[in-house]
Protein backbone atom coordinates (compact mmCIF):
# COMPACT_ATOMS: atom_id res chain seq x y z
CA UNK A 1 0.00 0.00 0.00
CA UNK A 2 1.47 3.34 -1.06
CA UNK A 3 1.39 6.35 1.21
CA UNK A 4 -0.96 9.13 0.16
CA UNK A 5 1.12 12.03 -1.22
CA UNK A 6 0.25 14.35 1.66
CA UNK A 7 1.28 11.68 4.18
CA UNK A 8 4.57 11.06 2.44
CA UNK A 9 5.31 14.78 2.40
CA UNK A 10 4.37 15.20 6.04
CA UNK A 11 6.65 12.43 7.24
CA UNK A 12 9.63 12.65 4.92
CA UNK A 13 10.37 16.26 4.01
CA UNK A 14 11.60 19.41 5.67
CA UNK A 15 9.62 22.06 7.52
CA UNK A 16 9.03 24.46 4.62
CA UNK A 17 7.44 21.74 2.47
CA UNK A 18 5.06 20.34 5.08
CA UNK A 19 1.52 21.58 5.71
CA UNK A 20 0.80 22.25 9.39
CA UNK A 21 -1.32 19.61 11.09
CA UNK A 22 -3.91 21.62 12.96
CA UNK A 23 -4.91 19.12 15.65
CA UNK A 24 -4.15 15.75 17.18
CA UNK A 25 -7.74 14.55 17.53
CA UNK A 26 -8.16 12.74 14.24
CA UNK A 27 -4.68 11.28 14.31
CA UNK A 28 -5.30 10.08 17.84
CA UNK A 29 -8.17 8.10 16.34
CA UNK A 30 -5.68 6.57 13.89
CA UNK A 31 -3.62 5.36 16.84
CA UNK A 32 -6.68 3.98 18.59
CA UNK A 33 -7.89 2.34 15.42
CA UNK A 34 -4.47 0.82 14.81
CA UNK A 35 -4.29 -0.65 18.29
CA UNK A 36 -7.76 -2.10 17.95
CA UNK A 37 -7.11 -3.28 14.42
CA UNK A 38 -4.14 -5.38 15.49
CA UNK A 39 -6.29 -7.65 17.65
CA UNK A 40 -7.76 -9.94 14.97
CA UNK A 41 -4.29 -10.82 13.63
CA UNK A 42 -2.07 -11.32 16.64
CA UNK A 43 -3.55 -9.52 19.62
CA UNK A 44 -1.81 -7.12 21.96
CA UNK A 45 0.80 -8.57 24.32
CA UNK A 46 -0.23 -7.03 27.63
CA UNK A 47 1.84 -9.34 29.84
CA UNK A 48 5.11 -7.50 29.21
CA UNK A 49 5.14 -3.75 28.70
CA UNK A 50 8.00 -1.26 28.60
CA UNK A 51 8.41 2.51 28.78
CA UNK A 52 11.25 4.86 27.96
CA UNK A 53 11.94 8.40 26.82
CA UNK A 54 13.92 9.76 23.88
CA UNK A 55 15.16 13.28 23.21
CA UNK A 56 15.01 14.96 19.82
CA UNK A 57 16.16 18.39 18.70
CA UNK A 58 13.65 21.24 18.55
CA UNK A 59 15.57 24.20 17.09
CA UNK A 60 12.48 26.44 16.84
CA UNK A 61 11.51 25.94 20.49
CA UNK A 62 7.87 26.31 21.46
CA UNK A 63 5.49 24.47 23.76
CA UNK A 64 6.83 21.30 25.35
CA UNK A 65 10.49 22.06 24.67
CA UNK A 66 13.39 22.82 27.01
CA UNK A 67 17.18 22.89 27.29
CA UNK A 68 18.70 19.55 26.35
CA UNK A 69 21.14 18.51 29.11
CA UNK A 70 22.95 16.18 26.68
CA UNK A 71 23.42 18.76 23.91
CA UNK A 72 24.84 21.93 25.48
CA UNK A 73 21.39 23.09 26.61
CA UNK A 74 20.12 23.48 23.06
CA UNK A 75 16.37 23.39 22.61
CA UNK A 76 14.94 19.89 22.56
CA UNK A 77 11.84 17.86 23.32
CA UNK A 78 11.36 14.50 25.02
CA UNK A 79 8.82 11.91 23.96
CA UNK A 80 7.91 9.19 26.42
CA UNK A 81 6.51 6.02 24.87
CA UNK A 82 4.76 3.02 26.43
CA UNK A 83 4.71 -0.16 24.33
CA UNK A 84 3.21 -3.59 24.70
CA UNK A 85 5.29 -6.77 24.47
CA UNK A 86 5.80 -6.60 20.70
CA UNK A 87 6.73 -2.92 20.64
CA UNK A 88 3.40 -1.53 19.48
CA UNK A 89 2.98 1.96 21.02
CA UNK A 90 -0.05 2.28 23.29
CA UNK A 91 0.73 5.57 25.07
CA UNK A 92 2.75 8.71 24.28
CA UNK A 93 3.52 11.86 26.30
CA UNK A 94 5.65 14.89 25.41
CA UNK A 95 7.53 17.51 27.43
CA UNK A 96 10.77 19.49 27.43
CA UNK A 97 14.10 17.76 26.94
CA UNK A 98 15.09 18.64 30.51
CA UNK A 99 12.13 16.71 31.97
CA UNK A 100 13.25 13.60 33.85
CA UNK A 101 11.92 10.28 32.56
CA UNK A 102 10.36 9.47 35.91
CA UNK A 103 8.22 12.61 35.78
CA UNK A 104 6.73 11.49 32.48
CA UNK A 105 5.84 8.01 33.71
CA UNK A 106 2.45 9.06 35.07
CA UNK A 107 1.40 11.21 32.07
CA UNK A 108 2.41 8.40 29.69
CA UNK A 109 0.28 5.83 31.51
CA UNK A 110 -2.62 8.26 31.50
CA UNK A 111 -2.31 8.54 27.71
CA UNK A 112 -3.02 4.84 27.05
CA UNK A 113 -5.42 5.15 24.14
CA UNK A 114 -7.34 1.87 24.41
CA UNK A 115 -9.04 0.01 27.21
CA UNK A 116 -6.42 -1.84 29.22
CA UNK A 117 -7.45 -5.23 30.62
CA UNK A 118 -7.32 -5.57 34.38
CA UNK A 119 -4.23 -7.47 35.62
CA UNK A 120 -4.98 -10.74 37.44
CA UNK A 121 -2.91 -13.48 39.07
CA UNK A 122 -3.48 -15.63 35.99
CA UNK A 123 -2.76 -12.78 33.59
CA UNK A 124 -0.33 -10.36 35.31
CA UNK A 125 1.12 -7.30 33.64
CA UNK A 126 4.82 -6.51 33.98
CA UNK A 127 6.42 -3.11 33.50
CA UNK A 128 10.06 -2.97 32.35
CA UNK A 129 11.97 0.25 33.05
CA UNK A 130 15.59 1.35 33.01
CA UNK A 131 17.58 3.01 35.80
CA UNK A 132 16.10 6.40 35.01
CA UNK A 133 12.91 5.23 36.71
CA UNK A 134 14.55 3.92 39.88
CA UNK A 135 12.63 6.13 42.30
CA UNK A 136 10.18 5.27 45.10
CA UNK A 137 7.54 7.40 43.37
CA UNK A 138 7.72 5.23 40.26
CA UNK A 139 7.58 2.02 42.30
CA UNK A 140 4.41 3.31 43.93
CA UNK A 141 2.98 4.52 40.62
CA UNK A 142 3.34 1.22 38.76
CA UNK A 143 2.00 -0.68 41.76
CA UNK A 144 -1.06 1.59 41.84
CA UNK A 145 -1.63 0.81 38.17
CA UNK A 146 -1.49 -2.92 38.90
CA UNK A 147 1.88 -3.66 37.32
CA UNK A 148 4.67 -5.89 38.55
CA UNK A 149 7.73 -3.63 38.31
CA UNK A 150 10.99 -4.76 36.69
CA UNK A 151 13.25 -1.74 37.15
CA UNK A 152 17.01 -1.73 36.63
CA UNK A 153 18.38 -0.47 39.95
CA UNK A 154 21.11 2.14 40.25
CA UNK A 155 24.35 0.88 41.75
CA UNK A 156 23.63 -2.72 40.73
CA UNK A 157 25.98 -4.36 38.25
CA UNK A 158 23.55 -5.94 35.80
CA UNK A 159 26.25 -8.27 34.44
CA UNK A 160 26.51 -9.96 37.84
CA UNK A 161 22.82 -10.60 38.27
CA UNK A 162 21.77 -14.19 38.56
CA UNK A 163 20.49 -15.46 35.24
CA UNK A 164 17.08 -17.11 35.22
CA UNK A 165 16.83 -20.07 32.80
CA UNK A 166 14.50 -19.25 29.93
CA UNK A 167 14.31 -15.56 30.85
CA UNK A 168 14.78 -13.16 27.96
CA UNK A 169 15.28 -9.43 27.70
CA UNK A 170 12.03 -7.47 27.41
CA UNK A 171 12.85 -3.76 27.57
CA UNK A 172 14.59 -3.56 24.20
CA UNK A 173 11.28 -3.40 22.31
CA UNK A 174 10.65 0.20 23.41
CA UNK A 175 14.11 1.19 22.17
CA UNK A 176 13.27 -0.38 18.83
CA UNK A 177 10.01 1.56 18.68
CA UNK A 178 11.90 4.82 19.27
CA UNK A 179 14.19 3.79 16.42
CA UNK A 180 11.17 3.20 14.18
CA UNK A 181 9.88 6.65 15.06
CA UNK A 182 13.20 8.24 14.18
CA UNK A 183 12.87 6.84 10.67
CA UNK A 184 10.12 9.38 10.12
CA UNK A 185 12.19 12.42 9.24
CA UNK A 186 9.38 14.63 10.44
CA UNK A 187 9.98 13.30 13.97
CA UNK A 188 13.76 13.09 13.93
CA UNK A 189 13.86 16.86 14.38
CA UNK A 190 10.86 18.70 15.77
CA UNK A 191 9.91 21.75 13.71
CA UNK A 192 6.46 22.39 15.22
CA UNK A 193 6.24 25.16 17.79
CA UNK A 194 2.78 24.08 18.90
CA UNK A 195 2.85 21.01 21.09
CA UNK A 196 -0.48 19.79 19.70
CA UNK A 197 0.88 19.70 16.16
CA UNK A 198 3.92 17.71 17.25
CA UNK A 199 1.79 15.26 19.23
CA UNK A 200 -0.40 14.87 16.15
CA UNK A 201 2.58 13.78 14.08
CA UNK A 202 3.65 11.38 16.82
CA UNK A 203 0.19 9.83 16.86
CA UNK A 204 0.26 9.52 13.10
CA UNK A 205 3.58 7.65 13.29
CA UNK A 206 2.27 5.44 16.11
CA UNK A 207 -0.78 4.58 14.04
CA UNK A 208 1.39 3.77 11.02
CA UNK A 209 3.69 1.54 13.11
CA UNK A 210 0.69 -0.24 14.61
CA UNK A 211 -0.92 -0.97 11.25
CA UNK A 212 2.41 -2.12 9.86
CA UNK A 213 3.05 -4.52 12.74
CA UNK A 214 -0.50 -5.83 12.41
CA UNK A 215 0.32 -6.89 8.87
CA UNK A 216 -2.34 -4.63 7.37
CA UNK A 217 0.20 -3.10 4.99
CA UNK A 218 1.34 -6.52 3.84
Amino acid sequence: MERPPEVARSLEHGPRQVPVVAGAGRLREDLEGGAHGVRPKKGLEWEWQAMDGAITKAPLGGEGTGPNPTDRAKSGTKRSVLVEGNGIPIGVAVDGANTHDMKLAGPTLEKIVIERPKPTKKHPQNMCLDKGYDFPEVDELVEDWGYTAHIARRGVDQSKRKRIPGYRARRWVVERTHSWMNRFRRLLIRWEKKKGNYVAMLHFACGWITYQQAGIFG
